[in-house]
This record gives structure tokens, C-alpha cells and sequence, in this order.
């Protein structure tokens, strides 16, 4: 049995979300890395638009003549200023969370319930967005800003949210692409010793199978650390119940899943006697 208080926080950076109809969903979060990848990709896609209608607006100058040439550079200014205002609300709303930058990074801004964004959430979250970008770059870059608020506030909070995100009530996850995972193999293939310290009939229930399988079948999606930390949460309940030990969890947790597994006649020839005393398996 494993004990509330032996729990320790996930190494992952997840969160878990409760709906309003109590349906919980884990989630990645974000990190700033990503986010400033993203970031990047909207300040080129932004740059294109201004761009373009920069040399659409300078185009029109020439033909119409200069009395009116002033008003192409009002225009353009005009441009920029709801590009730079406008950009994230407009995107976030039409595409539910998502800025072409996000799209190609498989981030959506969500609420902290897990609701879609809103309006008035993506206003509110992108008005905060002039804080977040102090102190500005230098000249001749100080349109721009180096945005060392929001990593500040972002590394200190757990979900990685920046000021916008605080006051606006969201977070940026990151959009998993689930697919069937392949049937798993261990590697290297146990040894016999490994094989011949277990019982003959594992004591393992269908569903602690099913569990076992589907945690190995996620193991190259997750990290060494991550893996081993989830499988000490099960392997030891697993090891008492069978009178054995393990060096290394995961693989432990391998060595049950091939055996449980494997063909009928490879599995008899590779049983044996139950031990009467404990054995360690050198997983």
C-alpha cells in the first residue's frame, strides 16, 4: 500500500484541471522556451503584415500624388498600432487560444478551468501584455521589449504564467498528439535469472497488467527521471507481493510485463520454482 504522505510532487510540468461538470484533465504546461519560440513566429508574421501594407500604402502615395501622402503614413501607423494591440485578441478569439505562433507550436491558451478563451479573456490577458515586455531594447530595437517582467513573474510561477495570464485568469498548455503507441519490447531481452526469480504464476491482476503495459508503452515520451518516478509508485507494492527485489524499477516492471507476455512455451521453460527466500532480481 502506498502511503498519501510518501507521494511526492510530479517532475513533469502538469497541471490538473477540474471542469465545471468535475471532469479533471491533465495538461502540459507551456514553458518559456516554447512560448518565446512562439512569440517569435507572431512578431514575423506581424512584421509581414506591416510590411505589406507599408509598400501598399507607398504605392498608393505615389499614385494619388503628395498632397495626400501624408495620409498613406497615417495609415500605416494606424496599421501598426491595431497589429500591436490587435494581433493576439483577434487571433486567440478566431482560433480559440491560438496565434499562428502557437498553431505551429501546439500551444492554446486556455482559462484556468480549462474553458475556451474568450474575448474578454484574451483582451484582458494582452492589455497586460505592455507590462510584461518592459524594460525595452535599446535603440535602435526600443519598439521592441526584452520582456524580462513576464520571465521573471513566469519563472516564479508553477504554471509558468506571466502577468497577462494572472490578471486575465489563463495559461498556455501544450496540445498533445495522442497516437497508438507500438507493442513494447524490452531491451535488452531479460535474462534467465531475471525470469527464474519471479513465481511461476505472477500474482498480478488483468487491469495491474493493463496498467504495467500502458505505463511502458508511454515510456519513450517520458524522461528517466519521470519514468523511474512513476514506476516506484507501483513496483514496490508488486516486489513485496512476490518475495522479490529490484535494482531498477522500470525495468522490474519490464521484466513482469515480458513474462506475463510471452509464449506460452517460452514462458514454461523459463518458470521456475517459486523462492523461499527472497531473491533480488538484478533489473
Amino acid at each position: 500500500m502506498i502511503h498519501r504522505e510518501t507521494l511526492r510532487e510530479p517532475l513533469d510540468t502538469s497541471a490538473e484541471i477540474e471542469t465545471p461538470e468535475h471532469v479533471r484533465f491533465r495538461h502540459q504546461i507551456a514553458g518559456p522556451a516554447r512560448r518565446a519560440l512562439a512569440y517569435l513566429i507572431d512578431l514575423v508574421v506581424r512584421g509581414v503584415i506591416v510590411f505589406a501594407v507599408g509598400m501598399l500604402a507607398a504605392i498608393g502615395g505615389i499614385a494619388v500624388g503628395p498632397a495626400l501622402r501624408g495620409a498613406s503614413t497615417g495609415f500605416v501607423l494606424l496599421v501598426l498600432f491595431a497589429i500591436e494591440w490587435g494581433y493576439y485578441v483577434f487571433f486567440e478569439t478566431l482560433w480559440s487560444g491560438r496565434t499562428p505562433g502557437k498553431r505551429a507550436l501546439s500551444l492554446r491558451v486556455v482559462t484556468d478551468g480549462g474553458q475556451p478563451l474568450r474575448f474578454g479573456d484574451s483582451l484582458l490577458r494582452n492589455l497586460l501584455r505592455a507590462a510584461d515586455l518592459l524594460p525595452p531594447f535599446i535603440e535602435p530595437l526600443s519598439f521592441l521589449g526584452t520582456y524580462a517582467v513576464g520571465l521573471a513573474v513566469m519563472g516564479r510561477d508553477p504554471r509558468f504564467r506571466r502577468l497577462g495570464d494572472l490578471v486575465g485568469g489563463t495559461l498556455v498548455i501544450v496540445e498533445e498528439r495522442h497516437t497508438v503507441a507500438g507493442r513494447f519490447a524490452l531491451r535488452p531481452a531479460p535474462r534467465p535469472a531475471e525470469l527464474a526469480s519471479l513465481p511461476a504464476r505472477l500474482p498480478l491482476s488483468g487491469e495491474e497488467l493493463d496498467a504495467i503495459e500502458l505505463f511502458l508503452r508511454r515510456l519513450d515520451r517520458l524522461s528517466p527521471a519521470r519514468a523511474n518516478e512513476l514506476a516506484e509508485m507501483t513496483a514496490p507494492v508488486f516486489a513485496r507481493r512476490m518475495g522479490v527485489r529490484y535494482k531498477d524499477a522500470t525495468r522490474f516492471l519490464g521484466v513482469l510485463h515480458y513474462r506475463a507476455h510471452a509464449h506460452r512455451g517460452q514462458e514454461g521453460a523459463a518458470s521456475g520454482p517459486k523462492p523461499r527466500r527472497k531473491k533480488e532480481v538484478s533489473a
